[in-house]
């Protein structure tokens, strides 16, 4: 019955999402977003984003993660930006000793939705059908959450 932490990375505001795999079936343990002030210096919030998901995984023990693969923008600028904030998320990840499995974003699509080309919405809407009467904390740590669904099916 593993404990799988989800991850959306994301520089403005990073999702979180933790499951139990009790073989087909998934149990919602929590979920919740790191967001970091766009006022603040680079380091600064870089370091806030490491701190705050280290504390989750504290609290949490969870026996593995998944994170979202990093899709290119067509702005560098944003695309380096989340970069940043993907490397502190696997290094809080890598500092626990955490194994991180990477999923491409249609491929979480696929494995929750049954489509790649599934939209928010419709992402959305299977989260409250296969994690019953979960209360998500925002469409970030929806998208974690459905990492994480996506790790548990595809392992």
């Amino acid at each position: 019955m593993p404990l799988i932490l989800g991850l959306d990375p994301s520089l403005s505001c990073t999702g979180w999402g933790v499951i139990r795999a009790e073989g087909a079936r998934l149990v919602h343990v929590a979920n919740g977003q790191v967001p970091t002030d766009a006022k603040a210096p680079m380091a600064q919030r870089l370091a806030h984003l490491q701190a705050a998901l280290a504390e989750v995984i504290a609290a949490h023990r969870p026996d593995r993660a998944a994170a979202e693969e990093v899709f290119v923008n067509k702005n560098a600028q944003s695309t380096l930006k989340l970069a940043q904030a993907r490397g502190c998320v696997l290094a809080a990840c890598g500092a626990a000793g955490l194994d991180v499995n990477e999923h491409a974003a249609r491929l979480v699509k696929k494995a929750v939705v049954g489509t790649g080309a599934a939209d928010k919405r419709q992402v959305q809407a299977m989260l409250a059908v296969l994690l019953p009467g979960v209360k998500i904390a925002g469409a970030d740590a929806g998208d974690a959450l459905a990492v994480a669904i996506a790790d548990a099916h595809l392992g």
